[in-house]
């Protein structure tokens, strides 16, 4: 193999993990999304309705512990459901 072939590949790697590596550290940090228009309609509030709240709803999905937002089956796409929120679809039959 020549030096010149040798050194454009090398060139050609260096030059692709220059651009990959930024893109790799960026990807882990995914935007939250938020459903508003379906908030909306659902009434959806960070606070609690007396007993009532995300936490003890069936539709709820939990974050990592109980405190982080999680997500909502009735609300798909949201991924910023406050576990003490409540909206009109709460449930827990």
């Amino acid at each position: 193999m020549s030096t010149d072939l040798v050194r454009r590949r090398w060139m050609k790697n260096i030059s692709g993990s220059i651009i990959l590596v930024p893109l790799f550290f960026l990807s882990r940090y995914a935007e939250a999304k938020t459903n508003e228009a379906l908030r909306a309609q659902l009434k959806y509030q960070i606070t609690p309705k007396e007993s009532m709240k995300c936490l003890t709803c069936l539709e709820f999905i939990p974050g990592k512990t109980n405190k982080d937002l999680g997500g909502c089956k009735v609300l798909p796409g949201d991924d910023e459901i406050s576990p003490d929120g409540y909206c009109t679809s709460w449930n827990t039959m």
